[in-house]
């Protein structure tokens, strides 16, 4: 029984015999090209210097161009023509990898089922977005189909070469529970967070509070709100980080289980605070901790 090749036309259209009925196929195609369309892919087919697969390549971007505008049948019918052997190929190579025995030609029917299902996804900037475009549509199509004989303990794809998969939106009633109570409980803990907030600020000198203010809620520059406090831009840099690590530590020492012991800051106009806003020189050993002792002790 003689062997029958289903591509033989394809085999037929490339290379240098194959120009004229390719050209001609174009102008058959003419009607449902667009303006010009019809001589850039001439000049592509006549171009000597190109190999085969490069006038295939380039070929099939423009026709699968003119499919996703027009929906020719025509240009589709082309498009499988031209692609289908080396798509085939690829096709029983990826089955061969996965010790498949599924007939290359049933998933290559697939392949093209796609290529035609999905053309608003095709993107014609590259002369070659055809091949790259259809040969990940290929690898797509295996790996699904394997999957559906998966399920049915026929086969198995290694997790490293599934797709990744879109998540679903279904919500179950018992998910929607939890989520609901996430949110609450989330909101919770975000109130108390801001309550030990508020509560550890308003336990800071006026000047710190001032400092945090128009540094974390009026968005002012380090620079601005150490002109409007009138001290220096050091000092300010200092007041700023002490007054969030007194809040902080306060915070930590209430979820430790402890005392928040946080106290505002000196009068900025006695002791050793003065030294510092006079000199410019932070004074090491007045940290939180410290500056709350020799204010307790005063």
């Amino acid at each position: 029984m003689k062997a029958i090749d289903p591509f033989a036309s394809s085999h037929a259209l490339l290379g240098e015999a194959g120009v004229p009925s390719l050209l001609e196929r174009i102008e058959q195609l003419a009607g449902d090209l667009e303006p010009g369309e019809k001589e850039r892919i001439g000049g592509i087919i006549t171009d000597r210097a190109r190999a085969p697969e490069s006038v295939r390549d380039a070929v099939s971007t423009r026709l699968m161009e003119c499919f996703r505008l027009t929906q020719s049948r025509g240009a589709f019918g082309l498009l499988y023509e031209l692609n289908g052997p080396h798509l085939i190929i690829q096709v029983a190579a990826r089955l061969r990898r996965y010790g498949s025995h599924v007939e290359p030609g049933d998933v290559l029917q697939e392949v093209f089922f796609n290529v035609y299902r999905y053309p608003y996804r095709f993107d014609a900037t590259r002369e070659d977005a055809f091949r790259v475009w259809s040969a990940m549509i290929v690898r797509n199509t295996v790996l699904k189909y394997l999957r559906s004989l998966s399920r049915s303990g026929r086969a198995e794809v290694p997790y490293e070469d599934l797709p990744e998969q879109p998540e679903t939106n279904e919500v179950t009633p018992l998910g929607g529970v939890i989520e609901s109570e996430s949110r609450e409980e989330c909101a919770r803990v975000y109130l108390n967070y801001l309550q030990l907030y508020l509560q550890f600020y308003s336990m800071l000198s006026d000047r710190e509070r001032r400092a945090l203010h128009l540094v974390e809620v009026e968005e002012w520059s380090y620079r601005q709100t150490a002109d409007e406090l009138e001290i220096k831009l050091e000092n300010l840099k200092m007041v700023i980080f002490r007054a969030r690590r007194k809040i902080h530590r306060s915070m930590r020492r209430v979820f430790d289980g402890l005392s928040p012991d946080c106290r505002p800051a000196r009068d900025p106009g006695s002791g050793a605070s003065a030294v510092e806003e006079r000199s410019g020189v932070p004074v090491s050993s007045h940290d939180l901790t410290g500056s709350v002792e020799d204010a307790s002790s005063q």
